[in-house]
């Protein structure tokens, strides 16, 4: 498939096991008593479970192991003497809001696992796996930018009653592929995705900019810009169209890993919980979304381990099946960050996010994973 401020442009702007607890077995039937009536579901690609629990990585702030040209100046803006500290100057977000109002999964040395049931532990494969509730090892085993042959959780929404209006749904995501991810040639679902622009009638001036700084800013990558392109055209969306489910996935974690530029890395978490913040402030300043939104975030694979392989993803390197996984919203008790539980995984994700709008995607969809009911109205 980049000093830690937060971009900006001109805009006005988570099976029971035997000696668990059984907080996390799971049902099929979705909640009547919900008061979720949309849903922001946030991806970050790539991004390990170490950073997100432990904060910077020691090892890697150096020129050897993380390119790193100015370790002082990394480690004073994210060492400190534990992993509390350290997270908490990394994520500010993650730390203060959702580990106090919501519930964080997949910290391994607590007792809380998250990973993927596919195979492939990599970027296409994780994506479908998380949208449509199951992994398909057969058909989705490479990267390539294909229409996904299977139904996504948001297809399946949209034929669903109160959910069809046009605009009700939409992703936006960095990666060019994202969009095929959604299939929108079948779907009809509004998928933006890389540098391609997003046509809305009437336009803004702020979406114009959008589209310009899409087709005239120079390109590191070839199929994704920087993530405050998608993301703020995702927010522009938003204020225009109100949808019930906005879908936003983020692509520089994974990018600067693969480059092995461990500063860049960490900005570009630093980043991603600015995002986090500026959607979720968002929300709770419009009525529309006040009170009755749930706001998802998860990676779409982790990596291997630090000095070496948190590099690279894949087959070859099984820690990169370990993920996380978070909920905020009004249905979800502020549980914080679990520990010593039964396992959770990334096809759980689907059921879960459809439970949290009244929707049995889990009782229409047998093969994919059941919701997680600690999250969800009790």
């Amino acid at each position: 498939m980049a000093n830690c401020g937060l971009f900006s442009l001109t805009l006005t702007v988570a099976f029971s096991c035997v000696g668990l607890t059984f907080g996390t077995v799971t049902r099929a039937q979705s909640p009547t008593n919900h008061k979720t009536q949309h849903v922001i579901f946030v991806m970050t690609d790539g991004l390990r479970w170490q950073e997100v629990f432990h904060g910077a990585e020691e090892s890697l702030m150096n020129i050897q192991n993380g390119k790193v040209k100015n370790e002082a100046e990394l480690k004073k803006s994210y060492w400190r003497s534990t992993d509390e500290e350290r997270r908490e100057v990394l994520m500010p977000f993650v730390w203060q809001v959702i580990a106090r109002q919501g519930q964080i999964f997949g910290n391994r040395d607590h007792g809380s696992d998250a990973y993927v049931t596919n195979h492939m532990f990599f970027s296409y494969p994780g994506y479908n796996e998380t949208l449509c509730g199951f992994p398909d090892d057969q058909r989705i085993h490479s990267n390539d930018n294909i229409p996904n042959p299977n139904v996504t959780v948001l297809e399946w929404l949209k034929n669903r009653p109160g959910f069809d209006e046009n605009g009700a749904i939409a992703a936006f995501g960095a990666w060019n592929v994202i969009a095929n991810v959604f299939n929108p040639e079948r779907s009809h679902l509004t998928a933006n995705a890389g540098y391609v622009p997003l046509t809305l009638t009437p336009s803004t001036p702020e979406l114009d900019l959008l589209n310009h700084l899409k087709l005239e800013t120079p390109r590191v990558w070839d199929d994704e810009p920087f993530d405050a392109i998608p993301f703020y055209t995702a927010v522009e969306y938003m204020k225009l169209k109100h949808p019930r489910v906005l879908y936003i996935s983020l692509g520089e974690t994974d990018d600067w890993a693969h480059a092995g530029q461990y500063k860049e890395y960490l900005d570009a978490t630093h980043r991603v919980d600015a995002y986090l913040r500026v959607i979720w402030e968002l929300a709770q300043s419009m009525p529309e979304y006040r009170g009755n939104t749930t706001l998802i975030f998860s990676p779409d694979h982790g990596r291997g381990k630090a000095p070496r392989k948190w590099r690279d993803h894949g087959q070859k390197i099984p820690d990169s099946k370990y993920i996380w996984m978070m909920y905020l919203g009004p249905d979800t008790r502020p549980l914080g960050e679990r520990a010593k539980i039964a396992p959770v995984t990334q096809s759980q994700i689907a059921a879960t996010l459809a439970a949290f709008l009244g929707q049995d995607y889990a009782a229409a969809v047998p093969k994919a994973g059941k919701p997680i009911t600690d999250v969800l109205p009790q």
